[in-house]
């Protein structure tokens, strides 16, 4: 059985499904999509920022820390040329008064996200047909 089911419902539509969910994704309507979902990429760097999201949460969970106001975002370097992806820059926006001894602390805590580790140390990749 496969960890993510994916189906081609029309046009430039492809869903994943995984569990009791299903991620719909489509492309912007210059790219033929309808622009009804978000397209994978958009997806894939999400992803990124939410897993380390959810480290920096947790580590200010366990300390007891105030994190109302927290957020973070993310943006990107890509080489034009190629359309390679070649920096990915996350920004942690603490609340105030945020003690200063945990800012690297914090830091080191969105660098335990499973996502960036696969991506800084790719796994190889595979592709079949059945």
């Amino acid at each position: 059985m496969s960890m993510i089911k994916v189906t081609f419902p029309g046009g430039a539509m492809v869903t994943a499904n995984f569990g009791k969910f299903e991620v719909a994704t489509d492309q912007p309507l210059e790219d033929g999509g309808t622009d009804t979902a978000p397209e994978p990429y958009m997806l894939f760097l999400s992803s990124i920022v939410t897993c380390a999201g959810f480290y920096v949460q947790r580590f200010c969970q366990q300390r007891e820390l105030y994190t109302e106001g927290m957020t973070m975002t993310l943006d990107i370097e890509r080489n034009p040329e190629m359309r390679r992806l070649e920096k990915v820059k996350m920004a942690i926006q603490l609340p105030e008064g945020f003690p200063e001894k945990y800012k690297k602390a914090v830091i080191r805590a969105a660098g335990m996200c499973s996502v960036k580790k696969a991506i800084a140390d790719p796994p190889e990749f595979e592709v079949i047909t059945e």
